[in-house]
C-alpha cells in the first residue's frame, strides 16, 4: 500500500510538464466530442448556483430577520461569490467555477479585467505578494497532478485486479487518495484566487504607474481608465493616451 501511494506520488512530479493542460482539463476545457458530457453538468452547477442565490436572496424587510438567518444568507451569498462566476460562465466542473469566479472578483469593482490585466500586473506586485501568489499556484497544481494521477491510477488498478477476489479493494486506496485531492484542489484554488483578488487590490495603481500614465483622481476615473486599458489589451482598442514621464517612487506613485 505504502508503495502504491509513493509510485502515486512520482506519476504527479513526472506529470509536472502538463501541468497546465491537466489544470485545463479540470477545469472543463474539453473537446468538442464531449459536450453531451459537459452539457449535463454544467446543468447541475447551474442549478447549484441557483439554489445558493435563491439562499443568499435577502428578504424585502431585513429590519426584521433574525441575526442568525442573517448569518445563513450572508454564508450563501459568500458561497455563491466565491465558488460561482455568473450563470451564462458556469463551467462543468467544481474548478473551473471557482477560477471563474475568482477571474470575475478580481479587479472588477475599479474596473479591471483580470484575464488581460494579470499578466501586466504581476511584473509589478512586488517580491512579498509575488511569493505569496506563486506558492498558491504552486500548491494548486502539486493537488490537481495528485488528483489526476490518483484517480488514473485507481482505474489502472481496478483493470489490474479485476477478479481478483479481495486485492480488488486496493483500488479504493488510490481512489480515496484521488478524492482528498479533488477538495484540496478546491480549496487551494479558493486560495489562489483570493491572492491575485488582493494582488489587483494592493497593487493595480502601481501598474497604472508602471505605464506612465497619470494615476486616477478617484474610483469613477480609474474605472473609465481600467476599462480603456482592459479594451486595449483584450480587442487592440486604440484609446488616446496621455503619458506621465515622471519616474515613480518605489510605493509606484508620484
Amino acid at each position: 500500500m505504502l508503495l502504491l501511494i509513493l509510485a502515486i506520488t512520482l506519476a504527479a512530479l513526472v506529470a509536472q510538464p502538463l501541468q497546465l493542460r491537466l489544470v485545463r482539463l479540470l477545469e472543463g476545457y474539453w473537446p468538442a466530442r464531449l459536450d453531451r458530457l459537459a452539457a449535463p453538468l454544467r446543468r447541475r452547477h447551474r442549478r447549484r448556483r441557483r439554489a445558493l442565490a435563491r439562499a443568499a436572496e435577502l428578504p424585502a424587510h431585513v429590519e426584521d430577520v433574525p441575526a442568525e438567518r442573517l448569518n445563513r444568507l450572508g454564508e450563501a451569498g459568500t458561497e455563491l461569490l466565491l465558488r460561482y462566476p455568473a450563470e451564462d460562465r458556469v463551467r462543468p466542473t467544481a474548478l473551473g467555477n471557482v477560477l471563474a469566479a475568482g477571474e470575475a472578483r478580481a479587479g472588477a469593482a475599479s474596473g479591471w479585467d483580470a484575464v488581460v490585466a494579470w499578466p501586466r500586473l504581476y511584473p509589478v506586485i512586488g517580491d512579498r505578494m509575488r511569493q505569496i501568489v506563486d506558492d498558491r499556484r504552486n500548491t494548486l497544481d502539486a493537488t490537481v497532478r495528485l488528483e489526476v494521477m490518483s484517480l488514473l491510477s485507481a482505474v489502472a488498478a481496478g483493470a489490474l485486479l479485476a477478479g481478483s477476489g479481495w486485492w480488488f479493494w486496493l483500488t479504493l486506496v488510490p481512489a480515496g487518495v484521488g478524492l482528498l485531492a479533488h477538495r484540496a484542489v478546491i480549496e487551494a484554488a479558493l486560495a489562489y484566487c483570493e491572492s491575485v483578488e488582493v494582488a489587483f487590490d494592493l497593487h493595480r495603481l502601481d501598474l497604472i504607474a508602471a505605464l506612465r500614465l497619470p494615476l486616477p483622481a478617484d474610483l469613477d476615473a480609474e474605472v473609465r481608465q481600467a476599462a480603456d486599458l482592459s479594451a486595449q489589451w483584450r480587442q487592440g482598442v486604440v484609446v488616446p493616451t496621455v503619458y506621465r514621464h515622471q519616474e515613480p517612487s518605489a510605493h509606484g506613485t508620484p
